[in-house]
């Protein structure tokens, strides 16, 4: 069974920036609904996806106005939101270690 951890992360980042809503939203229904094993099935989804070392992804979110990042157990089907922020906000950290 799929888990994200946590779409409480999620809305509280859509309860301050409203714009990222449904968006957000449409993200999560589609991780929630896809079945992906590797990397490889998350760029058939998103091709817009970047692979990070240390399991992570970065996703365009509203055509690259945000950023979010997780991290993925493949093997568990667990995915661990790492950060939600700006593209601004997103070059202030470093996503392979959030």
């Amino acid at each position: 069974m799929k888990r994200i951890f946590s779409k409480g992360t999620l809305r509280e980042y859509w309860e301050k920036h409203p714009s990222s809503e449904q968006y957000l939203k449409t993200w999560y229904d589609t991780a929630m609904n896809s079945d992906w094993k590797t990397p490889s099935d998350i760029k058939m989804t998103y091709s817009s996806a970047s692979i990070l070392k240390n399991s992570r992804i970065v996703f365009n979110i509203k055509g690259n106005s945000y950023r979010l990042v997780a991290k993925f157990n493949f093997e568990k089907q667990w995915i661990f939101i790492r950060f939600i922020g700006t593209h601004e906000e997103y070059d202030k950290i470093d996503a392979n270690i959030v």
